[in-house]
């Protein structure tokens, strides 16, 4: 999972620049047939034979290979289809609405998702990442005569970049895509995400890890120094300022909490409590009444209180939601704390996604609104994956042996308790920003 979600967070804005020049909708269907086939090798994955422990890790690194390539889709997909919803219609309560609409459709899918994908479980668990790969293929064709496809400046400049035809226009192409700064600054994401992944896994003491954590802290920072110089650069610097630093740090503190949930709940669904897929979707479904209730509320509401306000209630949701599930015992009854959990922190995702992107929106000036998106996706994305793999080193380090119900219960709270430090990390910086940086950035903007 943090493997997935570190190539969408990394990747996304890049692919927002590649939108810019070579059109929304184009990226965006590029988007879903490269998802397509990826989640095809996800299910081929199964033919690798397993008669020896080589082979095992062979099948298991073609699934995990598979996965990460899996979420480069998603990140061409993203930026870009919120940027086609937002050229198509125009600023208002309508358009707000719209975004709220869109955040509904991650607790819709993470129900329809895993419901299907268990029924098909029940039969072989490579079918459902091959009929995952047929609908986004469909989705494609049909998107061809569907979604608008307006046009963008960059575009109509392409002729200028001469892409592949001189030396010259693959110059231009790279200044305008800002490679170096992506080279630096997805590589160092990626290196300081694998070091605390896999720190977890095979332990600090290896000098590896050490060195591949300090590697992605050195090119995140020459990614900084780049940035400053570049002619376009991927994440204008001067756009970013002491409100902009509060939005995002409660949105990764937010979304890192929620990752840590959304996996381990799993976990405890069907480790502990012993649930097949099929009845732990049943036990997640009420995430999918409570986000579209959440998202809807948001559309309504964001205008009358103001981002500010309902992104505190957003951490506010995080904290509570996770609280309730770090305290459940193995035995309890389902409809006790695990069923408020769910109903409660699925409205900080609905909640926390339309707050930023507007706060951020706010925040900085007209010639910079495309990136508040961006920023906001690839935190959301990037903060799962990195609190993942804190959480992991954390539960490895506390569920003694991991044998017995007890251990493994105390390593999945030991997470939690994590996710509760940062909901209430994230809920303080909100209410910090709620009271000191709303009315004044309301003002200037």
């Amino acid at each position: 999972m943090a493997g997935y979600g570190l190539t969408v967070g990394t990747l996304i804005l890049l692919a927002g620049r590649l939108g810019d020049i070579y059109g929304y909708k184009r990226i965006f269907l590029i988007g879903n047939i490269w998802f397509a086939l990826s989640s095809l090798l996800a299910g081929f994955a199964i033919f690798i034979p397993i008669q020896t422990s080589t082979y095992r890790q062979s099948r298991y690194a073609i699934f995990l290979l598979a996965r990460i390539l899996q979420g480069i889709g998603p990140a061409l997909m993203i930026p870009n289809g919120v940027a086609l919803l937002g050229v198509t219609y125009v600023p208002g309560p309508r358009k707000a609405m719209l975004f709220a609409i869109f955040g509904a459709m991650a607790p819709a899918s993470a129900i329809i998702s895993p419901a299907i994908t268990s029924l098909f479980a029940l039969l072989w668990w490579p079918y459902a990442f091959w009929a995952f790969a047929i609908v986004l293929v469909g989705v494609t064709f049909a998107g061809l005569y569907v979604i608008p496809d307006p046009s963008s400046t960059a575009e109509e400049g392409e002729e200028n970049i001469g892409v592949g035809q001189t030396h010259q226009g693959f110059l231009n192409l790279c200044v305008e895509l800002d490679i170096l700064g992506a080279l630096t600054g997805v590589s160092g994401l990626v290196f300081i995400s694998i070091a605390l992944n896999q720190g977890s896994l095979a332990g600090w003491r290896n000098v590896y890890v050490s060195v591949i954590l300090v590697a992605g802290i050195l090119l995140c920072a020459a990614f900084a120094l780049i940035e400053k110089r570049a002619r376009k650069p991927l994440i204008p610097l001067e756009a970013l300022n002491i409100g902009v630093g509060f939005v995002l740090a409660a949105v990764g503190c937010g979304w890192g909490c929620f990752g840590i949930y959304i996996f381990y709940i799993w976990k405890f669904y069907e480790v502990l409590r012993g649930a097949s897929p099929l009845l732990a979707t049943a036990w997640h479904s009420p995430i999918l009444v409570s986000g579209i209730a959440a998202a809807l509320t948001t559309g309504f509401i964001i205008h009358r209180v103001g981002p500010a306000v309902v992104m505190t209630l957003a951490l506010l949701a995080f904290t509570v939601g996770i609280t309730l599930i770090a305290t459940t015992p193995i035995g309890q009854s389902y409809w006790l704390q695990t069923f408020f959990c769910n109903i409660i922190i699925t409205w900080g995702m609905d909640l926390s996604f339309p707050a930023a992107t507007l706060m951020l929106s706010d925040l900085v000036a007209p010639e910079h609104q495309g990136i508040a998106a961006s920023l906001v996706t690839t935190v959301i994305n990037y903060s799962g994956a990195l609190a993942l793999g804190v959480a992991g080193a954390v539960e490895l380090n506390v569920n003694g042996d991991g044998q017995t119900p007890e251990n493994i219960l105390r390593g999945y709270r030991s997470a939690w308790y994590l996710g509760i430090g940062l909901g209430a990390t994230g809920f303080l910086v909100s209410l910090l920003f709620a009271c000191r940086f709303s009315r004044p950035f309301r003002v200037a903007a």
